[in-house]
């Protein structure tokens, strides 16, 4: 495949490249829909060169951390999540260190016990330093929450969570790969209204199909977040749309209705198996439960 210079930065608005972009496997947070395995195929359809990259569904930030932009800014409505980043740019021990004193006292006792006692506690106090912890060791990365009052329902994974030294090394490599990236705490339209004309946006959107019971989906409106694009759009930046195309469950049928002109082209990306069908079906490994992105792209 080959790239394209498809938008047209203003005079020195070129600060973002993708010639030099390799796969880059090593994940900071387990996380259901982690797109980082194929997150350099989705990269090879941006523009070769443009001004800031913009994110404003990170999530576990693949995207970003394949790309390692030299200027972006990345957004989530997820106040811990958020935290997680901005320390690990400002603070990267103390990312460690929050990670370290929760696998310790992880392995103070009885392993489902203690995983219970640190979401317990994240439950009473949502905070960045457990939420951490919890998303290396819970089931399968499935960060699941209850929809009337928010309460972390997912049990603890079978695996043994990364010891404390090998995270240390992978938030090293990390906070590497993000020091060009400033992360806010703002809902999905505030970081799109700020995509100018040759910029780049990277929207990963909870799936309305298959993810409505993480966190976020519930109350996401596909419809205002094509509205929003179609703004950006019309301001000059390029932006690339990950959204559930076609996957083999039952008669499910995903599709959308997308405004006349918004998108110019789609694409497929293979996403493999589904984690979240595995987790709703006890750990059952489905051989049918393919996932086929749709990558939609406005120019």
């Amino acid at each position: 495949m080959t790239r394209q210079d498809i938008t047209s930065p203003r005079p020195g608005r070129e600060t973002n490249a993708t010639e030099d972009v390799r796969p880059f496997k090593t994940q900071l947070l387990k996380w259901v829909g982690n797109k980082q395995r194929f997150a350099h195929e989705i990269i090879s359809y941006f523009p070769t060169r443009f001004g800031t990259y913009h994110e404003p569904f990170l999530g576990s930030g693949a995207v970003l951390g394949v790309l390692a932009p030299n200027l972006a800014e990345a957004a989530d409505s997820f106040a811990p999540l958020i935290g997680i980043w901005q320390a690990l740019r400002a603070d990267p021990e103390s990312v460690k260190a929050w990670y370290r004193a929760r696998w310790i006292e992880s392995q103070d006792g009885d392993k489902v016990a203690q995983y219970e006692k640190i979401k317990a506690r994240y439950n009473a106090g949502a905070n960045a330093a457990d939420f951490l912890f919890l998303t290396r060791a819970a089931y399968g990365g499935v960060v699941r929450f209850r929809r009337r009052d928010g309460y972390m329902s997912t049990p603890c994974g079978a695996h043994r969570p990364i010891h404390f030294d090998a995270f240390a090394k992978r938030v090293d490599e990390w906070a590497r790969r993000i020091q060009g990236t400033r992360f806010f705490h703002r809902e999905y339209a505030a970081s799109l209204d700020r995509a100018r004309d040759g910029d780049v946006v990277y929207c990963d959107p909870p799936y309305s199909h298959s993810q409505a019971i993480l966190y976020g989906a519930q109350g996401f409106d596909l419809d205002d977040l094509f509205r929003a694009i179609e703004k950006a759009k019309l301001r000059g930046a390029f932006v690339a749309l990950s959204l559930d195309g076609s996957k083999k469950s039952g008669a499910t049928d995903c599709s959308y209705d997308f405004p006349a002109s918004l998108f110019a082209r789609q694409v497929p990306v293979n996403c493999g198996r589904s984690m979240l069908k595995r987790f709703q079906m006890e750990g059952r490994t489905l051989e049918d439960e393919v996932v086929t992105d749709r990558l939609l792209l406005t120019h």
